[in-house]
């Protein structure tokens, strides 16, 4: 028959002692007594009487007594942890009775008080933003060109010369619809709308194409799986860069302001040859880079502003679309919508403009400023 257990370490074992168990629970107490709200009153929960609270660590610690102290421990250590689930449960009452009644004296609507039963509206500045950009190039004798959201595969890649290998038609960058084998995509531009053009009518063409586009994006400030572009295409006989520049600098003038112009970088897009980036001027401190004696914070001190990208019409490109690339050439353009309107309001959170806070809206009243 075995003897009592005698071999513990009373160091390891001195979270049991009656002090320190008592110092735990008053400790608990005047914690749960000093939590503000329920917020506080949750972090208490967790370091008081959570798995790794003095408590509950004591608690862990009474195996390693001898048998003839176990029972006293426990005792004293439930009673202990009885008391701070007891003063837990009292506080979280008093303190979500605290926040209704608080709730109830700010959130107080006085329904004697004379309203406007039908407050006015607002165009979502998207439409409006989209409807302007549209009126500048209409003004120019340009038409506005409409396509579908679901576009042919054809229409969308192969058109505009992106190959079957091209890594845009994969599904990192692309929502296809199902089944895949019906060639069927979500639009990624608004560039198939100039192919549709190309293919139906006869040059001269000088169209913007306004419209919705998906891609598979995160959704976060600077990034959404939906958003908007405006793209524009000219093609007529004797079409150079030198057109393509004045259009640009134009359609940035309108936008935003007088003496606003662009530059051209080179770049590549499939579609194009040769292409370029687009940077406008930044409007904020017209291309010197510093304001009020610091760095500019709209174009971080660079005096120019990304804003989209141009080239002239790919051969290849006019070729698949019917027009004889030995008469007639092109240029094509792109930029954001939803990017325009952030530089022209100074819109920080691109999901503003999607998430339908009627408060956002409002702000830009009927039609854009």
């Amino acid at each position: 028959m075995s003897g009592p257990n005698t071999d513990y370490d009373p160091v390891e074992v001195n979270a049991v002692q009656p002090e320190e168990v008592e110092a735990a629970r008053d400790a608990a107490l005047a914690a749960i007594a000093a939590a503000g709200d329920l917020e506080e009153l949750k972090q208490v929960r967790i370091d008081h009487a959570g798995d790794r609270s003095p408590l509950a660590l004591a608690n862990r610690e009474i195996g390693a007594l001898p048998p003839h102290g176990r029972k006293e421990a426990g005792q004293r250590i439930g009673q202990a942890r009885g008391a701070v689930n007891q003063a837990l449960a009292a506080r979280q009452s008093e303190l979500e009775a605290e926040a209704e009644t608080r709730m109830l004296v700010e959130e107080t609507v006085d329904v004697t008080l004379p309203t406007d039963r039908t407050p006015a509206g607002a165009r979502h500045p998207i439409t409006t933003g989209s409807e302007l950009i549209a009126d500048i190039f209409v003004a120019m004798g340009w038409e506005v060109a409409e396509g579908p959201a679901i576009e042919a595969e054809w229409l969308n890649f192969d058109a505009l010369n992106l190959g079957p290998d091209h890594p845009a038609r994969t599904m990192q960058d692309t929502f296809w619809t199902e089944p895949e084998d019906h060639g069927l995509v979500l639009r990624t531009h608004t560039s198939p709308v100039q192919a549709r053009t190309m293919l139906s009518r006869t040059p001269p063409i000088y169209v913007v194409c306004p419209g919705r586009v998906f891609r598979t994006d995160e959704y976060d400030a600077t990034h959404s799986p939906v958003f908007h572009q405006v793209e524009g295409l000219a093609v007529d006989e004797g079409i150079t860069m030198a057109h393509l520049k004045g259009t640009l600098d134009h359609f940035a003038a309108q936008m935003f302001g007088e003496g606003i112009t662009t530059r051209f970088r080179p770049s590549y897009f499939p579609f194009t040859e040769p292409s370029a980036e687009v940077d406008l001027v930044c409007f904020v401190c017209r291309g010197a880079g510093v304001l009020d004696g610091a760095t500019c914070r709209t174009c971080k001190g660079e005096g120019w502003i990304e804003w989209g990208g141009c080239g002239m019409v790919n051969p290849r490109v006019l070729r698949a679309c019917g027009v004889d690339p030995e008469r007639y050439t092109g240029f094509a353009f792109g930029m954001g919508i939803d990017r325009t309107l952030m530089f022209r309001h100074g819109i920080e959170d691109l999901r503003e403009l999607f998430e339908g806070d009627v408060r956002f809206t409002t702000a830009f009243g009927s039609e854009l400023g």
